[in-house]
């Protein structure tokens, strides 16, 4: 196999990657990142997304393509935590799929308030397959904080409850588990 790194972006290696599958690819660019607080493999929170994506996909009313749908579950952290960029995403998957990333991506700035305001307007605004994605997204981390960072957790799950509250065409199963999490 060709030289890669943990998320191959560039010429070297991209042959080796070219014909991955949105979980393989997940598994190489995040190879070696660890969960925060637990220490598993990072890639335990992109199956458990994936999951509950596929979970709820294949519903009558999804609204989007269950492939593209759990395709973006898997890849939705590579663009803001391991530097895989949005083209490299279109590039191997299609434009459906870098759409749905770029809309799961937390890439605006400012302090942490003005931050989760525009994560809100951007997701309120994103189709209903993308908000499903983020409330599992939502789901994997709020237990894993609650368990073992008590302090951030008030903060996060007020942050998570707004949130919830803006995905108004999010898969209702899920936002209902979503909403008993963040109790």
């Amino acid at each position: 196999m060709a030289k890669s790194t943990s998320h191959d972006t560039g010429e070297t290696g991209s042959a080796a990657l070219r014909d991955l599958t949105p979980m393989s690819f997940a598994f190489v660019a995040h190879r070696g990142q660890k969960r925060k607080y637990i220490g598993s493999p990072y890639t335990d929170h992109l199956a458990e997304v994936a999951g509950l994506t596929g979970a709820v996909a294949f519903k009558p009313g999804f609204g989007g393509d269950p492939e593209t749908a759990i395709a973006v579950a898997w890849l939705h952290d590579c663009v803001e935590d391991v530097g895989v960029t949005l083209d490299d995403i279109e590039a191997r998957f299609g434009r459906a799929v870098r759409d749905g990333v770029a809309l799961l991506s937390d890439l605006e700035t400012g302090n942490r308030a003005t931050r989760q305001r525009l994560k809100r307007e951007r997701l309120a605004a994103a189709p209903a397959w993308v908000q499903t994605i983020k409330v599992a997204d939502v789901i994997s981390n709020t237990s894993s904080i609650l368990e073992h960072d008590p302090p951030f957790a008030r903060v996060y799950v007020d942050e998570k409850v707004a949130l919830l509250e803006v995905l108004k065409h999010a898969d209702a199963e899920l936002v209902g588990i979503a909403r008993v999490i963040s109790g």
